[in-house]
């Protein structure tokens, strides 16, 4: 286990700037999340700390340790990626223990690691099989399983689960979660999906045009957004903008917020959408969109309305006020 600081990092290709001086520190065993929408340079971010490709400004250490220009192998970190890379020839076995095999430790060793790993990813029955006969889930867990056999200090997750359907991204999450808990190694993941950035992480870094916008836990980032794309961005549904609501700014408005049949505004009703135990009231307030939240949905029609809770954003910066 270690700590990762990231000072000043920044990579460009060509003209075209991908990051802009990013600073983080992660904690020795804790799990950051780095989200953002594509192309808000997510992903070079975690390339930049796996080796895979070098800053153009700033530095990377691990523990202690510069490796900001440190080939892949010398970094001690793992990364598991959304393809999942396995060998198709090999067996769940030896796909686990192959990187342990090409640093030639003892078969004893290698057979020891990879026991211990599926008996913590539940593959043990699946040890023989080859991973053309597993389904998405048990390749994403053989994966994981490659990683952990190193003991990296640093495992390092690229949208691993962007490719199982949602049933199965809510499993591995849970198993995801579990797994930190019980190893306490630092990890540092990549996602587009705010759900799974809420759930998963310890701290999100939340990107945008390569720039971190805001760094903190979840909820402070969702309840304090630095900014109108955190607010927009964190949140599920996304909070609205009224941009007619107040003169001097621009005004955000979680569903949750919104007080259904009472308040000083009046809006109209425009499509509910039932959740099950909640719906989503979707109205036009003055011409503006507006999603509220609630367990006893209106009837379609004119409603009044109210908010527990505001937030206001600059018109030009997009900053909180």
């Amino acid at each position: 286990m270690a700590t990762l600081k990231l000072t000043g990092v920044a990579k460009s290709f060509g003209p075209t700037r991908v990051l802009e001086r990013v600073d983080l520190d992660v904690s020795d065993g804790e799990f950051v999340v780095l989200v953002g929408p594509s192309g808000c340079g997510k992903s070079t971010l975690l390339r930049c700390i796996a080796g895979l490709e070098i800053p153009t400004e700033g530095t990377v250490l691990i523990g202690d340790r510069d490796v900001t220009n440190a080939h892949p192998r010398d970094r001690d970190v793992a990364m598991v990626f959304q393809s999942y890379a396995l060998y198709p020839h090999m067996s769940v076995r030896r796909n686990m223990g192959f990187a342990l095999e090409i640093a030639k430790k003892p078969k004893s060793f290698i057979d020891d690691a990879v026991d211990e790993a599926a008996r913590m990813l539940e593959l043990t029955p699946l040890l023989d099989r080859k991973p053309s006969q597993l389904s998405g889930g048990q390749r994403q867990r053989v994966a994981i399983g490659r990683a952990i056999v190193r003991k990296p200090k640093v495992f390092l997750f690229d949208e691993p689960l962007s490719n199982l359907d949602a049933s199965l991204r809510l499993t591995m999450r849970v198993e995801l979660k579990r797994l930190h808990k019980r190893m306490g190694t630092t990890m540092v993941y990549v996602t587009h999906d705010q759900i799974e950035a809420m759930t998963l992480a310890d701290r999100l870094v939340v990107l945008d045009g390569g720039v971190a916008q805001q760094i903190g836990s979840p909820m402070e980032v969702h309840d304090t957004p630095a900014n109108r794309f955190v607010a927009g961005f964190i949140g599920s549904p996304a909070m609205t903008f009224l941009e007619k609501f107040d003169d001097s700014a621009v005004v955000g408005v979680r569903p949750q917020h919104v007080i259904l049949g009472e308040g000083p505004h009046t809006a109209r009703v425009d499509v509910i959408e039932p959740l099950g135990t909640e719906s989503l009231v979707h109205m036009d307030l003055n011409g503006e969109h507006l999603v509220g939240r609630t367990e006893k949905p209106p009837l379609p029609g004119d409603i009044k309305i109210g908010f527990s809770r505001i937030y206001r954003f600059d018109r030009s910066s997009g900053e909180a006020l």
